[in-house]
């Protein structure tokens, strides 16, 4: 055997060991069925949300309105009911699409979530009010800190007069129930929110942060947060699970595979982006057919990705700043 080849099956071993370290391959979520899709509980919120869940951002990306209502709607009747979204996706208008789509008795059906950017009280507050008037409510189920990517977000934060006690006020006003944060950048940076939010006593509901095949050697939120948020009982929101759709040009795996593997870990929901109602009926089918994988099977998908992996090469949201809309528009941070 060459040392490369030692070094490479080494590595698997320890990436595989962490895997399973965090809950892949075992049964930590409580699972139930609805029809025929896997419904989880949210962490310690004790609520029930569909395993797949619908992303904002690629609703807003059909040319025409029908067909981004047409997305959502058909999600939803087919028995997927997180709803992603946020603030700033494609000037408010994939907001605007969703909340026309959850008219019509809709929007009691779902468990409906956005995201906002703004960092200070003043600039927080506005971005949750415009959230619920594009969305068409008077509550969101969840609110969550956008794009915490640079190491200073979780001081200015929760800074005196930082955007946490504008959504603190927000739900004591019955504005949203629960409150978390999301970023695509570094675990490190998701760990350093986490402590922060610890030091001062406070409680996120959730965390969302990129869960998939490369994820799992490189810069690894799953090695690096995912235990923290078990540990928790935190709701652990996968998203990218496609990579935004660069994992599946490595040719090595399928969207299939790639859902399955970001439901094997132990999420509450995992968010795929669907531009269209084929990509909504492969979620659906991913969803439908999911089963834990095994050690096994793990170990096959992390061989097939381990060397693709390397620098990050299929995660562009970690290594560029192609992904980084607050670093392009530092207006909407406040």
């Amino acid at each position: 055997m060459s040392g490369d080849d030692y070094s490479r099956r080494e590595f698997i071993g320890v990436a595989l060991a962490g895997t399973m370290a965090a809950g892949i391959g075992t049964n930590l979520f409580a699972e139930e069925k609805r029809g025929d899709i896997p419904y989880r509980t949210l962490g310690r919120t004790g609520e029930k949300v569909s395993a797949i869940g619908l992303g904002g951002y690629h609703m807003g990306i059909p040319k025409t309105e029908a067909e981004g209502i047409r997305i959502v709607r058909t999600a939803i009747d087919n028995g997927i009911n997180f709803m992603d979204n946020c603030w700033d996706y494609h000037d408010g208008e994939s907001e605007i699409r969703m909340g026309k789509a959850l008219r019509d008795g809709y929007r009691p059906k779902v468990f409906l979530m956005s995201k906002i950017d703004g960092q200070n009280k003043k600039t927080a507050a506005k971005q949750i009010d415009e959230s619920l008037k594009r969305l068409q409510t008077d509550h969101l189920d969840l609110m969550q800190q956008h794009e915490v990517i640079r190491p200073g977000d979780p001081e200015k934060v929760f800074a005196e007069g930082g955007a946490i006690e504008a959504l603190v006020e927000a739900k004591k006003a019955g504005k949203i129930r629960f409150i978390g944060f999301t970023g695509h950048k570094s675990p490190d940076i998701h760990y350093k929110m986490l402590q922060t939010a610890f030091a001062r006593k406070f409680d996120f509901d959730t965390v969302q942060m990129p869960l998939n095949v490369m994820d799992a050697h490189f810069n690894s939120f799953e090695k690096k947060v995912l235990p923290v948020l078990v540990e928790h009982n935190i709701g652990v929101l996968g998203m990218k699970p496609l990579g935004s759709g660069i994992v599946l040009e490595s040719g090595k795996v399928s969207a299939i595979e790639c859902l399955h593997y970001a439901l094997s870990l132990p999420t509450s929901v995992v968010i795929t982006g669907c531009d269209s109602v084929e990509r909504v009926e492969q979620a659906l089918k991913a969803a439908r057919t999911f089963k834990p994988l095994n050690k096994d099977q793990v170990a096959a998908l992390l061989s097939k990705t381990a060397e693709l992996a390397k620098n990050g090469a299929f995660e562009k949201y970690k290594t560029s700043g192609m992904f980084d809309g607050t670093e392009q528009n530092p207006d909407w941070l406040g």
